[in-house]
């Protein structure tokens, strides 16, 4: 412990180089974090996705208890925020990303509380556990979530899983997904023409050419030649770290303006 604080007192070149020589693990330090998403925090130069949870895509649509639609991914990215509240979040590091190897895993926690924000959205029904069986650290937070309709549970939805895959004949989940409204309901789960969500400009589209490179589709950034004419995009996003994570590659034409 000594020698942590003393390396992040002083900034020590000497302590750096001793403190990696001897592998010791230096968990993240307490800092005012932004949030990117319904569950992805930055903290400093770190990004990290809470472990074993799935929260909706800032542009993904549910359907609430009343039958109307609401940007669920932008909810859980505000309760997220809300949770925080301008307070200090550690976070465990658990690694990389396997689908990111920039962004890293963590279990992170705010100052003061003793549940990890990870098993908080779980909780209020605002992510899903990734790892949906009896023994999972989630189970019981996500089936009171559901019992109790809390969250993206009052109402009806896909996973966010299934929606970043565009699979518009996965499974219904939530309290009010009557039968008999199918084909509706998946027309408002996966809209022709999706609302851009603020601040994310970045056009996305399905694509099976994309597959020769290993990816699901094409992204498009503001001033390439082909951003103008793709006016009905699949999906939006923020970054394009984004855009990669979930499965998405630039488009060849954007490559020469970067």
């Amino acid at each position: 412990m000594r020698l942590r604080n003393l390396f992040f007192r002083a900034g020590s070149p000497a302590i750096c180089a001793l403190v990696f020589a001897l592998g010791i693990a230096l968990p993240a330090l307490a800092a005012s974090p932004v949030v990117r998403d319904g569950n992805t925090i930055q903290l400093g130069e770190i990004t990290y996705r809470l472990d074993g949870v799935d929260a909706p895509e800032l542009d993904q649509i549910c359907i609430d208890n009343h039958a109307d639609s609401w940007n669920c991914g932008a909810e859980a990215r505000d309760q997220l925020t809300k949770l925080i509240g301008g307070r200090p979040v550690h976070c465990d590091d658990r690694g990389p990303d396997k689908n990111f190897r920039k962004r890293h895993l963590g279990v992170c926690t705010v100052a003061g509380e003793t549940a990890s924000l990870n098993q908080q959205l779980v909780r209020l029904g605002f992510a899903l556990d990734l790892e949906p069986s009896a023994k999972s650290r989630f189970a019981k937070d996500q089936a009171d979530a559901r019992n109790e309709r809390r969250g993206l549970w009052k109402g009806c939805f896909v996973s966010p899983q299934e929606f970043r895959r565009g699979k518009r004949d996965g499974t219904l989940l939530g309290g009010s997904c009557p039968a008999d409204k199918d084909r509706e309901i998946r027309g408002v789960l996966f809209p022709d023409d999706p609302a851009m969500p603020s601040h994310c400009s970045i056009k996305a589209r399905f694509a099976v050419r994309a597959h020769v490179t290993g990816n699901i589709g094409i992204y498009h950034l503001q001033g390439c030649p082909s951003y103008p004419a793709l006016t009905k995009p699949d999906r939006w996003f923020c970054s394009e770290d984004d855009a990669r994570a979930a499965g998405f590659r630039r488009a060849f034409n954007c490559r020469a303006r970067q």
